[in-house]
């Protein structure tokens, strides 16, 4: 039995996404740039899908800049923000992607201060704090946290800190990679000047996702050659995959109240497996709170001994399971996360933690053979 739960990592795409990809691929090849029929042909079809893509976040299509996913959004906001701004101040947390993260040490080392706000061991941000850096001096401030922790699960209240941010005169940018598709987000309600998003976390495929840029923002190019994406973001516009983005998002929002019910049903479910089987386990972060962390995984803590947890992850391959250690990101990582090492307990640190994260495509069957097999496996080596 192969089974997969490492969707906060990658999603499976949908049958429905690749039907409007084949067809985009066979039938509308031109060239978005060019001025015959077939380029218009391709360009209507951009057009088309980024009316769509806006009309989900209550926002204007020429708001909606695409890229090729969520990391080269971030890198894209955070730089241009401090060359075409003037940001002199980047605040963040050191729990974000490392998109974000390498990206701010690259302009710290360019000259731009850096300020990173606490978090407590759930995750959860020093709100106060964030005023604090926010009203420090005088220099022009971007705010960029994340709106769903890719590991543990944490959800930042976006009002609250958009206001805050609008209140004292900052700009605000959140990478909501593993939000879109899973909540709705009013960007004419929340003040937030910039979004990071990747089509592949909700179904899409990868290799593509999109930037959201309130207007007016003044951003200039970050890539430079024929002037696509507004002048943002040069390059041919990959047609097809920017179509089945737009269908895989169109689909998520369609089912959001009934896949999200079904998914809590799931994550409810696999969180009760794992305190029978293991009555000292630990949920990472807040994973375990339904109330302040997402509906679609869990980060366990698992009462593994140290010598033991290497072949934890051998042991589930080989059983057919996947499941990321921390990030996938970094999951060949031998430093272990940087996520886990600010939030887990110190008392903890040495046991393995996995997060299992979920979709509509699996089933309590399947979290049932998970236990079978952890069942199986600490029968000789639990602490």
């Amino acid at each position: 039995m192969n089974v997969y739960f490492d969707n906060a990592a990658t999603t499976p795409i949908r049958s429905e996404v690749v039907d409007v990809m084949h067809k985009v691929l066979l039938e509308n090849y031109g060239n978005p740039s060019s001025t015959h029929a077939f380029g218009r042909t391709a360009r209507t079809q951009i057009e088309t899908a980024r009316k769509s893509v806006a009309a989900h976040f209550n926002c204007k299509p020429q708001e909606i800049i695409f890229t090729s996913g969520g990391t080269e959004s971030d890198n894209m906001i955070l730089r241009c923000a401090v060359e075409d701004l003037g940001v002199q101040t980047i605040i963040t947390t050191k729990i974000e992607h490392h998109a974000v993260l390498h990206a701010v040490d690259f302009l710290a080392a360019k000259g731009c201060a850096i300020v990173y706000i606490s978090v407590d061991q759930q995750g959860q941000l020093d709100y106060a704090a964030l005023e604090e850096a926010l009203t420090a001096d005088d220099t022009k401030k971007l705010v960029t946290l994340m709106h769903i922790n890719n590991e543990i699960g944490t959800i930042l209240d976006l009002k609250q800190v958009a206001s805050l941010c609008q209140s004292n005169g900052a700009l605000f940018h959140t990478d909501a990679v593993q939000g879109v598709g899973h909540y709705e987000i009013d960007l004419s309600e929340i003040p937030i000047d910039f979004l990071s998003a990747a089509a592949h976390k909700f179904h899409g495929p990868k290799g593509v996702g999109f930037s959201f840029v309130r207007s007016n923002a003044g951003l200039n190019a970050f890539i430079f050659g024929g002037g696509q994406e507004r002048g943002l973001r040069a390059g041919t516009e990959s047609v097809h995959n920017i179509a089945g983005m737009s269908k895989a998002l169109e689909i998520s929002y369609a089912k959001l109240d009934e896949e999200r019910s079904y998914i809590e049903d799931l994550k409810a479910y696999a969180k009760t497996k794992f305190s029978t089987l293991f009555p000292t386990v630990h949920f990472n972060g807040c994973c375990g709170d339904e109330t302040k962390s997402t509906y679609t995984l869990l980060n366990v803590c698992l009462p593994v001994s140290a010598d033991k947890a290497g072949l934890l992850d051998f042991h589930l391959d080989l059983k057919g399971v996947a499941c990321s250690k921390g990030s996938a990101c970094q999951s060949g990582s031998t430093t272990g996360s940087h996520v886990l090492n600010e939030v887990v307990p110190t008392d903890l640190k040495s046991r393995p933690s996995l997060r299992f994260s979920f979709s509509s495509f699996n089933t309590k069957a399947e979290i049932d053979y998970l236990m079978e097999i952890l069942t199986e496996f600490t029968a000789t080596v639990v602490s």
